[in-house]
């Protein structure tokens, strides 16, 4: 069995982990996770999700099955098994978005939900920072450094993924308006940085630990959304230990994924033109509508009206303020937050999110608008109908 070095001896602890999720038809798998999870009870949640596996897990959810079961393989110690599993989950993420382009740039009206899950960006990205931290627990630092450069590509990446599929989807037959991505500041994960910063010190490689920290510390300055707490003071990371004496890194993770739902919207033409309200209760319970925006629309008419949803992230509270370190029942340190993967979750979604909002719109617009054409025409067929009767009669 080989043995990491000494200068890479991680203690990855877990407070609590929720499944990667979205709005998916089936969460019954997820009943009293929390608590098993809580409790540490590692292997009663992998029986748990595994009795699932049929019945909860679609064949189109099956990303988020090896998700889920890589991460619990994770954090109950068996690394070969939640990498196997995790890198399940990766492939299929980039066949099914693959996938999912070509469909959606071919059709605006098919519903997303018959599509396979291509998974968030955010767990596309740190998937690879887990299958990283189980290298690392196996000893495997070559491996580690692979996953640790496929977080860094996909940040990079990321905007020009999306500028390409805002370009196939504007050429779609039924498009009424160009597609455009949004944009996102998350171009450094300060925590691959941090795990390629280990991996170079201990190499010796003591140029790159400058460099992997001189990124963190740019991340602070670039960053504001995904950094929203003090810079952690990492000027001990350079430190050199010489043998008998050690270093150990403590990597904890804490809190709740965000979770992904959805608001109603309400869409009002007028002649060449939609108008796009949010809606919020007042203190009576009714409606009210807010946030109007107005998209120009070509060949729409007034006076019709349609109803969707939109997805959102919501950021979940979480119970724990601070991690303190203990050595022997004593306080010897309290660890520093180094990155947020609520905020990263978010910040990444905010990329898509034009593109699922004006996907939507249009879908809605063309399948309403034909829904009432199909009814005016019904309409004119009944009162023919009813005329040719009526002549009949005299």
């Amino acid at each position: 069995m080989h043995r990491p070095p000494p200068t890479l001896i991680i203690a990855s602890a877990l407070l609590l982990l929720t499944g990667c999720a979205s709005l998916r038809t089936d969460k019954a798998q997820y009943a009293g996770m929390d608590r098993l999870l809580a409790q540490a009870d590692y292997p009663a949640a992998i029986v748990k999700i595994e009795a699932a596996k049929e019945s909860a897990y679609t064949y189109k959810d099956r990303v988020v099955y090896y998700l889920d079961i890589g991460m619990l393989h994770h954090w109950n110690g068996d690394y070969e098994k939640s990498n196997e599993m995790l890198e399940k989950a990766e492939r299929g993420i980039e066949d099914n978005f693959t996938k999912s382009v070509t469909r959606s740039a071919s059709s605006m009206i098919m519903n997303d939900n018959v599509l396979a899950y291509a998974g968030e960006d955010y767990e596309d990205i740190y998937l690879n920072v887990f299958k990283a931290l189980n290298y690392l627990a196996l000893g495997r630092n070559d491996e580690a450094f692979v996953e640790v450069r496929r977080i860094n590509n996909k940040l990079v990446q990321l905007e020009s993924k999306y500028d390409k599929v805002a370009q196939k989807m504007s050429r779609a037959e039924e498009a009424r308006e160009t597609f455009k991505p949004g944009k996102s500041h998350f171009q450094e994960s300060a925590l691959g940085r941090y795990l390629g910063m280990m991996l170079y010190r201990a190499d010796h490689k003591w140029d790159d630990v400058r460099i992997d920290l001189e990124k963190i510390d740019r991340g602070w300055k670039l960053q504001p959304d995904i950094c929203t707490f003090p810079r952690p003071d990492l000027s001990r990371s350079t430190k050199r230990v010489a043998a008998p004496r050690a270093r150990l890194n403590v990597i904890a993770f804490s809190g709740l994924a965000p979770d992904k739902k959805a608001t109603t919207f309400y869409i009002h033409t007028e002649e060449n033109v939609i108008i796009l309200a949010g809606s919020s209760e007042n203190y009576l319970g009714k409606q009210n509508l807010s946030g109007l925006n107005v998209i120009p629309w070509q060949e729409v008419n007034e006076g019709y009206h349609f109803k969707i949803q939109l997805p959102y992230m919501e950021k979940r509270p979480s119970k724990v303020e601070r991690i303190d370190v203990e050595v022997n029942e004593v306080a010897v340190e309290t660890l520093q937050r180094l990155e947020s993967l609520e905020n990263a979750a978010i910040e990444t979604f905010s990329i898509q999110k034009p593109l699922i909002y004006l996907k939507t719109i249009t879908r809605a617009v063309i399948k309403g608008l034909a829904a009432e054409q199909a009814k005016q025409d019904m309409t004119k067929n009944m009162d023919g109908g009813m005329a040719f009767f009526t002549r009949l009669a005299a």
